[in-house]
This record gives C-alpha cells, structure tokens and sequence, in this order.
C-alpha cells in the first residue's frame, strides 16, 4: 500500500471500527498525521490543534482496525492512557505481523 492509498483508505473508512488495517496502511497515516502535525505547529499551533481534532477519529479506527489485524480488541488503544509502558505496549503491538 502506498502513502497515498493509506491516506484514502483511512479517511474513507474514518469511522469505521469493523474490519482490518495492514502495517503499511497504519504506519504511512500515522506518518502523514505526524509530519502534517508537525508542519502546522511550526507555521500555526492553533491549526495543529484543529487537525489533532480532525484526525483524532480517523487514527482511532485505523488503531483499531489494525488491531483486530493481530487479532486483539480496539479497546487496547486504552494504553494510551498508561504512562509511558503503554505507549510501548502499544507500538509494539502496532507493529506485530497479522495473525
């Protein structure tokens, strides 16, 4: 999947929980919201913060998808909420091959 494709399909699919997202597909969104992010806190913190807010839906269902892709419930994006050792946790679940 390309970083185009990734950025279609998760927009289209932006609320959508159901289903599964390969590696490439979440790691080239992730990537756009970051360097996107990024680029807009440099030129306007206040629009950096609208985007966070617009693609806030859209990363959660890529989240998600991706992890039903290895086989464990959307609800483990919870770790986000752990300090520290669960954003880790998180990544490297992210990261496993499918299922």
């Amino acid at each position: 999947m390309t970083f185009q494709d990734s950025i279609r399909v998760c927009f289209t699919k932006y609320a959508d929980f159901e289903g599964h997202a390969s590696r490439p597909e979440f790691w080239w969104f992730t990537l756009f919201v970051l360097l996107v992010n990024a680029a807009l806190s440099v030129i306007a913190p206040t629009l950096a913060a609208l985007f966070g807010v617009a693609v806030l839906l859209p990363h959660l269902a890529a989240g998600a998808r991706r992890l039903h892709d290895i086989g464990r419930s959307g609800w483990w994006q919870l770790l986000w909420l752990v300090p520290i050792g669960g954003v880790i946790a998180l990544a490297i679940m992210w990261a496993l091959p499918r299922r």
